[in-house]
């Protein structure tokens, strides 16, 4: 586990951007596991702009995304897959064909779950798998839990992220109450893994997640088992 405390936001948009980078870079046909939340968002825009300098080439780039809400339509402002259009895909030259979003409005719920399995199973696993983390200490959608869900699957979202995430909807009664998400089978299977982490409200949960006991009620904390796992953070 490599550890670096990034100096500012900016910072740590920068060098989680510039990991990524360096994995398109070397190897172009690379499979990135994304993720949405605020914090990426700095990140994806320094590999935006990185883009526009020519500096990366992602048409051979395939992207698996974490989650998505169940129950909202792609086209809808606050599904995963409109976050991921708007603030990367459509600035940067990936296929579209090639990033791929769990459906929340899939007629059977279960096939889908299966199905995007397979497909991460397909495309050759995860080559490099982008996290956020919860204040609960969620990565994807994994919330708190008696045990670790192994494959994507369907979960109810704990009070605490619905809350974290009622900031985004005009009211937190149109905030979805279950979502699609990976499992951590899934996750913990990607080459390598970066964690981000912004703010000071995330230091006690990071601390938790990385130095405390590996149990399915700190979900993020089964990261310590990953054999290439860097976290970036910053606490100010």
């Amino acid at each position: 586990m490599k550890v670096i405390h990034a100096t500012s936001y900016s910072d740590l948009s920068r060098k989680a951007a510039n990991i990524i980078s360096a994995q398109v870079i070397l190897k172009p046909h690379s499979v990135l596991g994304l993720a949405t939340g605020s914090t990426p968002i700095g990140t994806y825009k320094q590999i935006i702009e990185w883009y526009n300098k020519g500096d990366i080439d992602f048409s051979s780039t395939i992207t698996v995304n974490l989650d998505e809400y169940v129950g909202l339509a792609p086209t809808n402002e606050q599904s995963y897959r409109y976050f991921m259009n708007e603030n990367l895909f459509r600035h940067i030259n990936i296929p579209l064909e090639n990033t791929h979003v769990p459906s929340g409005l899939a007629e059977d719920m279960e096939a889908e779950c299966v199905n995007y399995d397979a497909l991460i199973t397909n495309l050759g696993g995860i080559d490099l798998q982008l996290l956020g983390i919860g204040h609960n200490g969620h990565i994807g959608f994994n919330e708190p839990n008696n045990a670790f869900e192994k494959t994507t699957h369907i979960v109810s979202l704990g009070e605490s992220t619905i809350q974290a995430n009622a900031r985004f909807f005009d009211d937190i009664k149109e905030v979805p109450n279950k979502a699609i998400t990976m499992g951590i089978k899934s996750i913990m299977q990607a080459k390598k893994i970066l964690l981000i982490a912004n703010g000071p409200d995330k230091k006690d949960i990071i601390e938790k997640a990385l130095y405390g006991p590996v149990t399915p009620s700190v979900p993020a904390s089964i990261l310590q088992l990953h054999p290439d796992l860097t976290v970036i953070c910053c606490f100010e």
